[in-house]
Parts: structure tokens; C-alpha cells; sequence
């Protein structure tokens, strides 16, 4: 059960994560990100790759939380 409820909430994550990616980046330049005032010296696909892996723990937080909300107090506390 345990994995079933990992899958419902990392898969939807996943492709949340991808549809954000491309939200975001059709509107920002990576090259004109700046991280406290200076620019991020990073190359474009590291860029996408760490802003997918933020994206995805994100929105797999979310995610968790609903699924932890919706279990009964039984199931919560085994």
C-alpha cells in the first residue's frame, strides 16, 4: 500500500514538474537569472535541470500532504 500511495503522489509530481518547466522557461531566460543580486553562472541545462528537480520536490510535497490528509487516523498512526 505503501508504494501505491508513493506513486500517487511522485508520478503526477513528475509531470506536474515538466509542465511548470515549460511555463516557467517560456517566459524566463536562465541566462538572465540572478541568485542573491548576481547572476547565476550556470550552464542553461543545469539550470533546467535543477529548477525540474525543485519543481518536482514541490509539487511532491504538495502532493504527500493531500495523500497524508486524506488517510484515516487509523492508517495515520500504524
Amino acid at each position: 500500500m505503501l508504494q501505491q500511495r508513493l506513486m500517487w503522489v511522485v508520478w503526477p509530481a513528475f509531470l506536474m514538474a515538466g509542465v511548470l518547466e515549460v511555463l516557467v522557461f517560456a517566459m524566463v531566460d536562465p541566462q538572465d537569472i540572478h541568485w542573491f543580486g548576481a547572476p547565476l553562472e550556470w550552464s542553461r541545462q543545469a539550470i533546467y535541470t535543477a529548477a525540474f528537480f525543485v519543481f518536482w520536490a514541490i509539487t511532491a510535497v504538495s502532493g504527500g500532504l493531500t495523500v497524508l490528509l486524506a488517510m484515516s487516523s487509523p492508517e495515520v498512526n500504524d
